[in-house]
């Protein structure tokens, strides 16, 4: 995996998978089709769909803990702050060699560039919330967020998956 290979490709997700609308019933949908994916596969993952700082939907799978419920709140910050995926703002931290505290100030106890946090964009309104997934390695948790936008949207999740590392 290359940095700048994962970064190109998360441009591409972020532009492909915006909806026309999202609002409580889409976070519903969305939110049940990651946790089908996810209850298939045996994965123990945390679900958030939050829209304009409010809760729109919420599961924790079988071999989740309080930990998850955290990373889900730190990576959900992140994305809300810089507009971008968490897995995203990560890499390029990782790329210029420092951290969320020693670029902005930010405490890492708020803000975790770890992937598994994707924006929630709406076209002709921009950024209304996110969607995290926490349990997986970081590269797992962003890829899980992403398929299942791919799906739903209507896009070839193959066309939009991380390159092979």
């Amino acid at each position: 995996m290359t940095i700048d290979k994962d970064l190109d490709c998360i441009q591409r997700q972020e532009q492909a998978l915006q909806f026309d609308h999202f609002n409580l019933e889409t976070a519903w949908q969305v939110g049940s089709l990651i946790h089908q994916m996810a209850a298939s596969r045996r994965l123990g993952v945390v679900i958030d769909i939050t829209l304009h700082s409010m809760p729109a939907f919420y599961a924790a799978l079988p071999g989740t803990t309080a930990d998850n419920a955290n990373w889900v709140r730190r990576k959900r910050n992140l994305v809300l702050r810089f507009l971008r995926s968490s897995y995203a703002v990560g890499l390029q931290l990782q790329r210029q060699g420092v951290t969320v505290e020693q670029k902005w100030g930010l405490s890492p106890a708020d803000f975790a560039p770890h992937g598994g946090s994707f924006p929630i964009h709406v076209r002709n309104t921009g950024v209304i919330g996110a969607i995290t997934v926490s349990g997986l390695p970081q590269r797992e948790d962003h890829a899980l967020v992403v398929e299942a936008l791919a799906i739903f949207l209507k896009q070839d999740p193959i066309d939009l998956k991380l390159p092979d590392q």
